[in-house]
């Protein structure tokens, strides 16, 4: 299945979060609310929880947080100029961060995000799903120069049940779980990205989320998304 971009606007909202944090479930319920209202209405809003892993220590590892996205938060830290790290965090098309549970800062975001015409028409297709590879292609329509595409697979659906932490006792339903993450610079606005899934990933319940994004950490330019239960 091939999926391209919109030729309305778009909001890709990464939201960084752990399992540890007793501040994070609201803005988790709040991302799986947006992701879910924009599904039934049709808008190109794309949920990212990417879990990150600096509250493992404080007595429950986060079984999806992944150092990388602890990175990846880092970095727009630098490039947004907020002061240190913390959780739940939204950052919107890359250029708009606020605490992650507040509903009028995201609501503003996303809307005026929807308003704004994409620069780059981005095209998605799932070229092969073998065990747990997934191989995507892409192609980005005039892209400007110095930007990487981004691939995301994220899984909904997820329970879990936390013994230890702030969150202890609590069973955490989490959705838009970003459990693969992958990142290339655009070559002549195509090629193909590889992916690996962890062993218990179910695609049936998952989506791969593109986007294509300037300096690395900059503005999002293009984004689209493919459900892999349909590949």
């Amino acid at each position: 299945m091939t999926t391209p971009s919109t030729d309305g606007g778009f909001a890709v909202v990464e939201m960084f979060t752990s399992q540890g944090c007793n501040s994070c479930p609201p803005a988790e319920e709040l991302l799986t609310e947006i992701e879910r209202d924009a599904r039934e209405r049709g808008k190109a809003v794309f949920g990212l929880g990417f879990h990150v892993d600096y509250w493992d220590d404080l007595g429950w590892p986060d079984q999806f947080a992944d150092p990388a996205y602890t990175a990846r938060q880092e970095a727009y830290a630098r490039a947004l100029g907020t002061r240190g790290l913390y959780t739940p965090q939204m950052v919107v098309n890359g250029t708009v961060e606020f605490v992650g549970s507040d509903r009028r800062q995201a609501s503003g975001a996303i809307a005026s995000a929807l308003a704004t015409r994409p620069a780059t028409r981005l095209t998605l297709s799932v070229a092969e799903l073998d065990g747990r590879r997934v191989a995507l292609d892409y192609e980005a329509e005039r892209p400007p120069d110095d930007t990487v595409v981004n691939v995301a697979v994220v899984e909904r659906g997820l329970d879990s049940e936390i013994a230890r932490g702030e969150n202890a006792g609590r069973t955490l339903r989490q959705d838009n779980v970003v459990r693969a993450f992958a990142s290339a610079t655009l070559n002549a606005g195509r090629g193909r990205v590889d992916v690996v899934t962890p062993r218990e990933f179910d695609p049936r319940r998952a989506a791969v989320v593109a986007y294509v994004q300037e300096n690395g950490y900059g503005a999002v330019v293009g984004a689209t998304h493919v459900e892999l239960s349909d590949a």
